[in-house]
């Protein structure tokens, strides 16, 4: 962050992502605390931009949206802080399992994400964060979707 903390994001199996701080460094963190982002413990990755917002790549669902793992769906948030986290785009919403994602800003600014697709491919997305336009969630479901878990 650009006054000096660490930030961590955490898979976990209370269905929610999780968050710690460090303020020297890593050298000490505090306790987790859940953020009010869903996840099915599925693998989750975060990057700064150079503007300093936050990006997530995850699966914006509690529970089965579609897979026994609940990785039928993948989306990308952005946050200004890393606590308050607004919806960004939706990668994947059909059938099948979307996980393992990986997510980078090159030094021409464009952000490169990579994730494994139906469990049959890598697959390799890239968008300009420029483009992007936050819009809040609405009750913890995705815009525009069911609610988070729901199918």
């Amino acid at each position: 962050h650009a006054d000096g903390r660490l930030q961590i994001l955490c898979r976990s199996q209370e269905s929610r992502i999780v968050t710690s701080f460090s303020d020297d460094g890593g050298v000490t963190w505090t306790e987790m605390a859940p953020t009010t982002l869903p996840n099915p413990n599925s693998g989750i990755d975060a990057v700064t931009l150079e503007d300093g917002r936050h990006l997530l790549i995850y699966n914006h669902t509690q529970r089965n949206s579609g897979t026994p793992s609940g990785r039928s769906l993948l989306n990308l948030a952005v946050s200004q802080d890393g606590n308050t986290w607004q919806a960004a785009l939706v990668l994947e919403n059909d059938r099948g399992e979307y996980s393992y994602p990986a997510i980078i800003q090159t030094s021409d600014g464009l952000v490169h994400m990579t994730y494994t697709w139906r469990r049959e491919r890598v697959k390799h997305v890239v968008i300009d964060p420029a483009a992007l336009v936050p819009v809040p969630f609405e009750d913890g479901g995705w815009p525009g979707l069911p609610e988070a878990g729901v199918e």
